[in-house]
C-alpha cells in the first residue's frame, strides 16, 4: 500500500517524536528518522515512560536503567541525540492533563515543524489490539500540539520560562492503520536495523533467536519487504 501514498510533506527542519516505551519508535519509524538526519534535519525524541516494565523477569528497578540506555544508543545509531524521558509509569499511562502538559512541555522546548506520535487507534491492524499506553500517549500528543500553542492552557509552562508554540505544520502517526503519506527509507534499512538491536535485553527476553535476525526481520516486515522499494507509513494531519 505505501508505494501508492504520496510522499510525507518536506517543508520542516526540526521534528519532535512521541513514543510510550523505548523500542517503540524502533520499529519502522526509525529507518525514516535516519533519512531525515541523514538529510541534515533534526530530530529530537521523548518517551513517556522508561519501559520498565517492558523486560518479564526483571525487575522495573533494573529494567528502567537498562532499557533507557538501550533507547539512548539505540536513536544515536539513526542521529538523535537529544532523548528525554517523562518518568510515566510503564504499562499504566493515563491520557489526562498531566500527560498533556509534560508533552506540551517538551513541544515548547523542541519547537518542531512536525510531530511524530504513537498510533493513538485502537488497533495496529486487522486482529492486532494496540496497548493501552500507545493509545494514551498518541492521544494525549495530538492533544499537547494544540496546547503547546495556547497561551491560557497550561500557564504555568509560561512561569516555567516555555513559550508558547504554534509553528507545528504536520503532526505523523507512526504505525496507524489509516496511513495517508509515506517516506522512502531506501538506503537506510542497515542503520534501523542496528539501531533496533541496540535494543539488546529487550529483544533477547522477548525471543531466543539473535537481536540481529530479530531487528532485520521487523525492520523489513515495516519497511516493505525484502523486494522493491523500502518506504514508511504515516497518517498525517495537517
Amino acid at each position: 500500500m505505501s508505494n501508492d501514498l504520496p510522499p510525507l510533506p518536506d517543508d520542516w527542519s526540526r521534528a519532535l517524536a512521541i513514543a510510550a516505551h523505548p523500542d517503540d519508535l524502533e520499529y519502522g519509524t526509525n529507518a525514516a528518522v535516519a533519512a531525515w538526519t541523514a538529510a541534515g534535519r533534526s530530530v529530537s525524541y521523548v518517551l513517556a515512560t522508561r519501559g520498565e516494565a517492558g523486560i518479564a523477569g526483571t525487575s522495573p528497578e533494573v529494567a528502567g536503567p537498562l532499557r533507557e540506555a538501550e533507547e539512548r544508543a539505540s536513536a544515536a545509531a539513526v542521529g538523535v541525540h537529544d532523548v528525554r524521558f517523562l518518568g510515566h509509569r510503564d504499562g499504566v499511562v493515563t491520557e489526562g492533563l498531566d500527560l498533556r502538559r509534560d508533552l506540551a512541555r517538551e513541544i515548547r522546548r523542541a519547537r518542531p515543524q512536525l510531530v511524530v506520535v504513537s498510533n493513538h487507534r485502537d488497533i495496529f491492524g486487522p486482529g492486532t489490539w494496540n496497548s493501552a499506553d500507545h493509545r494514551a500517549v498518541g492521544r494525549a500528543a495530538l492533544d499537547a500540539v494544540g496546547d503547546a500553542g495556547n497561551e491560557w492552557v497550561f500557564r504555568e509552562l509560561i512561569d516555567e520560562g516555555f513559550e508558547t508554540w504554534s509553528g507545528v505544520r504536520h503532526v505523523a502517526v507512526a504505525a496507524s492503520p489509516q496511513p495517508t503519506h509515506a517516506v522512502d527509507v531506501t538506503g537506510c534499512r542497515d542503520v534501523a536495523i542496528a539501531s533496533l538491536a541496540e535494543h539488546r535485553a529487550y529483544l533477547a527476553a522477548l525471543d531466543p533467536r539473535p537481536v540481529e535476525e530479530q531487528a532485520r526481520e521487523v525492520v523489513l516486515m515495516t519497511t516493505g519487504g525484502e523486494d522493491g522499494s523500502a518506504r514508511v507509513s504515516f497518517e498525517v494531519f495537517g
